[in-house]
């Protein structure tokens, strides 16, 4: 591709707005600028397509947007007028731009005859994905870039079922997308009465559903109301929603107000990632002022949350989405089996690169678990299938990357009812005499101890994700037999969905397929190595069986050194 011919013919094009002529005139002298963004296009994935804001084929901006949703459009009149009646549910978060890539993807909607709803504010993802099936719309639109850096902004698609659109329809959404070559030719009429604004009562229907999940009634009623739980939606979506469910359950809640406000440049934070112990830094500050028990903190489209809370020395330890989820996942069981509400075919997801505990703690309940690729779409399906052939009744799904989701209200990864269920659960142990940083200790003494570890190897340039692609293809050549001295018992190759053992032996796996290659280790370990489907990143997890947590942060040291050699052998 000459990228110089095609940035010209966008600097040249009368139908380019201002603003886009004014940014592309600023890097004509840019080579490496005008090759990132015109050597290259932004792919349309199973995640839909993320990326720099800014103009040009590789970047975030109207025309791709409108490109992506002309090619959804397509798909959708492909299957008919009824399909076109049932419309397509539009959201979107606080970032830059983000009210205006939701506009213009109704606008293109509406200029092929297809419905759209439109929410008139800020409502995350979970909520997007309740209103598919509320709405009974083929299709959901979210702008969001997630936990990413301000720089960036997203395009996710979700399939009338709730979930992240399947990969095959993505595949025939993206056919249609690759037939439009001319990006500035897709049109839009965003005052068409075909644009619907999505009515105030789903909010309300939202949080009533959330509500039928509580589990502690009589513990929240004790203790909720003396309870001291800082909230920040580090600018982000989550501030309306997750107030109203803490308000509604009569939960203490002191909100980071700083952090309340929809700033497009995530001002107080580095990255609004509520994975990270910094970006909760101004909540812990508050907690530690006012003496709080708890910490929590959503992303900007508030499909994560991350938990700070006191350890035995009255200090805030920011703990990890694995340790979340265990915690949730033990509270749950416990709960259900408690008031003898415990489904007798009830099942939990988990995404493969999740913590190995929570096989211990399922098979101590007599839960079944089944593993799905990263993606939480996944786990959507999981729940989509048990709802058709009843098979198992889902009670919980998480990923360690801080995404939760109790019920099937929704099917993403929702931070609204994690923190409902995190604030009760404080409220739980607190009213039998305990606290959630001791419950995790309890469940370490009784399982063992397993230090879970997500490490990324950051990328750039037009390249990136192919080198990081052929990193993974790599791996899948070499032979391993052990990683810092513990024994490979078997690797897992997801991309042919094998699974081969020590002895040679291979077993077909069924799940779907995807870049990765996972180490089982002896003793209950794995190493697993794929490259992210969003962002420029290479992502190496770590889930190390131990005596107690000095012991396995010794090892992991061990395995780190272990993975680079076989990382830079892959490279060769």
């Amino acid at each position: 591709m000459d990228y110089n011919k095609t940035y010209n013919e966008w600097l040249n094009d009368s139908r380019l707005c201002g603003e886009g002529r004014a940014e592309l005139a600023k890097i004509a002298t840019d080579e490496k600028e005008k090759e990132y963004r015109f050597g290259g296009e932004l792919e349309f994935g199973t995640a839909g397509m993320r990326g720099i804001i800014g103009y040009g084929k590789n970047m975030m901006n109207i025309y791709t947007v409108m490109r992506a949703t002309q090619g959804l459009a397509e798909w959708i009149k492909s299957l008919g007028g009824a399909e076109m009646e049932r419309g397509v549910v539009i959201s979107f978060d606080t970032r830059r731009k983000s009210q205006e890539f939701a506009r213009v993807s109704a606008g293109v909607l509406a200029k092929n005859g297809i419905k759209a709803y439109l929410f008139d504010d800020v409502h995350p993802v979970p909520m997007l994905s309740y209103a598919v099936r509320y709405l009974n719309t083929i299709a959901g639109i979210m702008i969001t870039a997630s936990h990413n850096p301000k720089e960036y902004n997203g395009y996710k698609v979700y399939g009338a079922d709730g979930a992240q659109m399947s990969p095959e329809d993505t595949e025939k959404v993206v056919s249609y997308i690759n037939t439009i070559e001319d990006y500035l030719s897709v049109s839009a009429d965003e005052n068409s009465p075909l644009i619907t604004p999505v009515s105030k009562q789903l909010d309300k229907d939202y949080i009533a559903e959330l509500s039928k999940l509580t589990l502690s009634k009589e513990a929240v009623e004790k203790c909720g109301a003396d309870l001291k739980l800082v909230y920040t939606p580090v600018h982000g979506s989550g501030y309306v929603p997750v107030t109203t469910i803490l308000k509604q359950l009569g939960i203490n809640t002191t909100v980071v107000e700083s952090q309340a406000t929809k700033d497009t440049e995530f001002s107080t934070v580095k990255v609004p990632n509520p994975e990270f112990k910094e970006t909760l830094s101004m909540g812990i500050e508050l907690a530690n002022k006012i003496n709080a028990d708890v910490v929590f903190g959503t992303d900007p489209d508030a499909d994560r949350l991350g938990v700070a809370l006191k350890d035995d020395k009255g200090e805030f330890v920011a703990l990890s989405g694995n340790q979340v989820g265990i915690l949730l996942l033990d509270y749950i069981l416990t709960r259900l089996s408690e008031d003898k509400t415990m489904p007798s075919n009830a099942a939990v997801v988990k995404s493969f690169v999740t913590t190995g505990m929570a096989k211990a703690l399922c098979d101590d309940y007599g839960v079944a678990l089944y593993e799905t690729p990263v993606g939480f779409k996944f786990i959507g399906e999981k729940i989509k299938q048990w709802e058709k052939d009843n098979k198992h009744t889902y009670v919980f799904g998480f990923e360690e990357s801080c995404g939760y989701l109790r019920g099937t209200h929704a099917r993403d990864k929702d931070a609204v009812v994690a923190s409902m269920l995190c604030a009760e659960m404080v409220c739980y142990y607190t009213y039998i005499g305990k606290s959630v940083y001791g419950r995790l200790q309890e469940i370490y003494a009784k399982y063992g101890y397993v230090l879970d570890k997500n490490i990324s190897v950051q990328y750039s340039g037009l390249n990136a994700m192919k080198e990081m692609n052929g990193v993974v293809d790599g791996l899948k050549t070499l032979k391993v037999a052990e990683i810092a001295g513990v024994k490979v018992n078997a690797v897992r190759d997801y991309s042919a969905a094998k699974r081969t053992a020590a002895d040679g032996a291979v077993t077909e796996m069924d799940i779907p397929k995807c870049n990765c290659v996972y180490y089982e280790l002896d003793g209950g370990s794995f190493v697993c190595v794929r490259p992210s489907g969003t962002e420029p990143k290479l992502k190496i997890y770590y889930s190390l069986k131990a005596k107690d947590e000095a012991a396995a942060n010794a090892k992991l040291e061990e395995m780190k050194a272990a993975v680079n050699e076989l990382l830079e052998k892959a490279k060769a």
